[in-house]
């Protein structure tokens, strides 16, 4: 019975301590919106936003390259000698390839 009435007055003496304690104890780890999850969201926008940017910045490039293709008739003919190592007749090729170990 002793340790009932002490355990009793210190609930009694440390009230508010005890609240705001169970209170953060749930905004941190149990509620549906903690604050471990809000961390983990807000890493994963940083990801995404990261991506983004790098997408739109394919998009540009891609963009200005189907631009070009579209006006600039010896465009196509540069892709198709680099990208497919096409040729004209009568023509050599040299291809190099570069070791960076």
């Amino acid at each position: 019975m002793d340790k009932l009435i002490t355990l009793w007055s210190f609930i009694r003496r440390h009230k508010y301590l005890i609240t705001v304690g169970t209170f953060a104890i749930i905004i941190v780890f149990l509620d549906e919106n903690s604050m471990i999850r809000r961390i983990g969201y807000a890493r994963e926008i940083n990801q995404l936003q990261g991506e983004i940017k790098k997408y739109s910045a394919d998009y540009e490039e891609n963009t200005k390259r189907l631009n070009e293709l579209s006006t600039n008739p010896d465009a196509i003919e540069q892709i198709a000698r680099e990208k497919y190592l096409m040729k004209k007749p009568n023509e050599d090729i040299y291809v190099f390839e570069n070791d960076q170990n």
